[in-house]
């Protein structure tokens, strides 16, 4: 993967030794879709796999009340920052 990333001129950066919380935002969006949306559903291709991500991760930022947001969507909360 290092190479891969060197030759797409891509820079890794990893966390700093003792630092958790650098990663935290990360682990809660891997963990909301492992269990809301990817733990539900067997995929026949990466086609079928791509099209229910994008209907999930559109419901999830425009249905989905979000209780960090005080009980409103994303969609919502960006139009109040508007």
């Amino acid at each position: 993967m290092r190479a891969w990333a060197e030759e797409q001129d891509i820079r890794i950066a990893y966390i700093q030794p003792g630092k958790p919380q650098q990663n935290a935002y990360f682990d809660r969006h891997n963990r909301t879709v492992r269990y809301d949306w990817l733990a539900w559903y067997l995929f026949d291709s990466i086609d079928e796999a791509q099209e229910s991500a994008t209907r999930w991760l559109w419901t999830y930022n425009h249905e989905r009340p979000n209780m960090a947001l005080g009980g409103i969507t994303p969609l919502q909360k960006l139009k109040l920052a508007a």
